[in-house]
């Protein structure tokens, strides 16, 4: 009973922890959409909260870890759950320098090109609507096995959205006859930066089926 009083408690921070992920990623659409408006100084306020709440993460996190180490969830599937909250939380840390890229480098997006930065942040970033739902249904235990791999399945089929989003917008960029390479560059590493969240909420979601198979064991 002590240990599923402890096996409580760490889902209870899991799910804390999932909702400051959640908060983080939303904050950071925010800070893109206002960027690209050219309404900086609301960017700015916008990326301090993704910064706040990324480190608000950060700390439920050490709270989760150390719950393991005191003995909650048996051995097999403690390292595991362990792997899948820093892979969820390196999904905020992507969001958080997603955010940060755009308001410390400044990248000057051309006109004809923020309505589709836009749409790669928003798919990117909005990534965490499927893997939220992933995390629930297989930590609150409502979902059947197949139910959490369907959800799975939605994050990479999103993720593959944004790949097709990304190969476009790359396209676009250095056929551009306007900008010069280094512009190109930067524009390229912004880019990069949008689709790193979604790259890490793919490797979140394979680490979660990886701990779903061995919970059937």
């Amino acid at each position: 009973m002590w240990l599923f009083k402890k096996e409580k408690e760490v889902i209870e921070l899991i799910l804390k922890h999932l909702d400051m992920v959640e908060q983080c990623l939303k904050s950071g659409i925010q800070t893109i959409e206002l960027y690209l408006e050219g309404n900086i100084s609301e960017a700015k306020v916008f990326a301090r909260k993704t910064r706040s709440l990324e480190s608000e993460a950060d700390i439920i996190r050490y709270g989760i870890r150390d719950k393991l180490y005191s003995g909650a969830y048996l051995p097999l599937l403690r390292e595991d759950i362990y792997k899948l909250i820093e892979s969820i939380d390196k999904v905020a840390n992507a969001g958080e320098a997603c955010s940060d890229f755009f308001l410390n480098q400044r990248p000057t997006i051309p006109d004809e090109m923020k309505a589709h930065f836009l749409a790669v942040a928003q798919e990117s970033l909005g990534i965490i609507d499927p893997m939220k739902l992933s995390v629930l249904c297989y930590f609150q235990g409502e979902c059947k096995i197949e139910v959490v791999r369907e959800h799975t399945k939605d994050v990479g089929m999103q993720e593959s959205h944004v790949d097709k989003l990304e190969w476009d917008l790359t396209k676009e960029i250095f056929t551009s006859p306007s900008l010069d390479f280094a512009h190109k560059h930067h524009l390229k590493n912004c880019l990069d930066a949008i689709v790193e969240v979604s790259d890490r909420a793919e490797d979140a979601c394979d680490q979660l089926e990886l701990a779903t198979l061995k919970s059937m064991v």
